[in-house]
């Protein structure tokens, strides 16, 4: 699996043991996909499956991924974002430890600090999981 070729705490604000993506494997302006491997430590698990939470969280931390990628390569800081809101979850099937996941999210709108994805996520080419998500992005840098 290809991987942009960059360290993922330099572009999330999110620190372990709270880091629910492993690499980014692609980012432009529409579209971004990061992977994570789910190990026996992750937070978010119960009875060794990830949970709803987690695989929000998940998504939550791909967005998290782009804007901070797109912020580095335009010289910017990263910044705070925040969920602001969650629509149509849908899952079918929770991965377990030792599973990589493959997130992937399609900017719909951005306007005011505000983006608007459709999020799904794959394990071994099935999509398992899909929401559309709306991010509020805050001018608090996320290194203070």
């Amino acid at each position: 699996m290809n991987s942009i070729d960059t360290d993922i705490y330099s572009i999330i604000p999110q620190r372990p043991p709270m880091v629910m993506i492993d690499r980014l494997l692609e980012c432009d302006q529409t579209t971004t996909a990061s992977c994570f491997s789910i190990s026996p430590d992750c937070l978010f698990l119960d009875n060794g499956e990830l949970t709803s939470e987690g695989m929000i969280e998940n998504i939550a931390q791909t967005c998290a991924a782009r804007i901070g990628y797109l912020n580095m390569q335009s010289g910017n800081s990263v910044k705070l974002g925040f969920i602001g809101g969650i629509k149509d979850f849908r899952t079918s099937q929770r991965p377990v430890t030792g599973d990589t996941i493959v997130t992937r999210i399609t900017v719909k709108e951005e306007i005011f600090g505000i983006t608007l994805v459709d999020a799904v996520i794959m394990l071994n080419d099935t999509e398992i999981a899909h929401t559309t998500m709306k991010i509020a992005l805050s001018d608090i840098d996320a290194r203070r």
